[in-house]
């Protein structure tokens, strides 16, 4: 099982296994059949207040990072949606897929959020 990340505006690929869209909002233009997806999880996404200070610059995204870390550290029912998947999945060695709305695929949500599962529980 492999945990992996991809912009929401990308082809769907048959290594994607479960698609997770993780952002707070739908992204622009897409339609819910276009982006082909198997759940919305959108309280994993950062605070509305730390998603607005970091405003996508680079130079902030390490404190963005942690901070977003600490966020899912203190509630961790956040992550309740994305656990069901990976529990549900990993007898079956099924890939999940994060997608994420931002043109940024280095600095974004989605990249603290995978090192975070990664860390947690890909190798449980």
């Amino acid at each position: 099982m492999a945990i992996k990340i991809k912009r929401a505006y990308e082809r769907p690929e048959e290594d994607d296994g479960k698609r997770i869209l993780v952002d707070r909002l739908w992204p622009r233009g897409l339609s819910k059949k276009e982006l082909q997806f198997d759940e919305w999880c959108q309280d994993v996404a950062p605070s509305p207040e730390l998603r607005q200070w970091f405003n996508h610059e680079p130079e902030r995204f390490h404190v963005f990072a942690n901070k977003y870390e600490e966020e899912l550290n203190e509630d961790p029912s956040k992550l309740d949606c994305i656990i069901d998947f990976l529990t549900h999945i990993k007898p079956y060695k099924e890939n999940i897929t994060l997608l994420f709305g931002t043109k940024d695929k280095t600095y974004n949500h989605a990249v603290v959020l995978q090192k975070y599962l990664r860390d947690q529980y890909e190798q449980e």
